[in-house]
């Protein structure tokens, strides 16, 4: 039988937490964070981890718990005008390149009720961005079969930047400066013996996209 890294309590415990965001619930519940949370996640990375790499050699899966794969739970709040000191969704991210440098990313959310896998770029860097933008505007073919089935979220800007056709077919995409597929899980499907088996059907679907950026920007994956 596959092995559970994710069950019911990690859900229960960011329940509990968005009741709670305070330090001094969460210097209570630290404990169990880390044990329901923390650690199972890190030994998540570490077993999906060969099986990312099979599909994109690029692909770093660090199971450090700190400064690794999965992300840390304390919000910054420096610039912010919600001062919560903590998330209230766990995250994981596998790379396909330096931190900072644009290239295409695998991510788990784990959060009550919302559950999802995305692979894309998020909020590339200026010249990053600037490639991805003229390799859809150059290549539209190319790029409907990537993103075929649609992009998360809504488009950024509200006209097409500078320098772009306001009427070109893939107009709305330009206006984004992130550009990703998801696949939606219940929270069930997520705790259960084949859910890593489902995340890495995900990422693999999700290749075509990572290719076409990865292609755009200067990255091999």
């Amino acid at each position: 039988m596959a092995a559970t890294f994710i069950t019911a309590e990690l859900f229960r415990f960011f329940r509990s937490l968005a009741r709670n965001n305070d330090r001094a619930w969460f210097e209570q519940n630290k404990q169990r964070y880390i044990d329901v949370v923390r650690d199972p996640l890190c030994g998540f990375v570490e077993a999906v981890g060969p099986k990312l790499r099979a599909i994109s050699p690029a692909v770093v899966a660090d199971p450090r718990p700190v400064g690794g794969s999965v992300f840390r739970i304390y919000r910054d709040t420096r610039f912010s005008k919600d001062k919560r000191p903590y998330k209230t969704a766990a995250g994981l991210v596998f790379r396909m390149g330096p931190k900072g440098s644009g290239a295409p990313t695998f991510y788990l959310q784990l959060s009550p009720g919302d559950v999802f896998a995305g692979i894309g770029v998020w909020h590339p860097p200026a010249e990053q961005l600037l490639a991805i933008r003229e390799a859809i505007a150059s290549n539209p073919t190319a790029w409907k079969r990537a993103a075929r089935g649609g992009l998360r979220g809504e488009p950024a800007l509200k006209r097409v930047p500078r320098g772009f056709d306001p009427d070109h077919p893939h107009a709305d995409d330009l206006r984004r400066k992130s550009f990703s597929i998801a696949s939606a899980f219940t929270e069930e499907q997520a705790c259960a013996g084949d859910f890593m088996a489902r995340f890495v059907r995900a990422c693999r679907s999700g290749m075509p996209l990572a290719r076409f950026l990865a292609e755009a920007t200067g990255f091999d994956v």
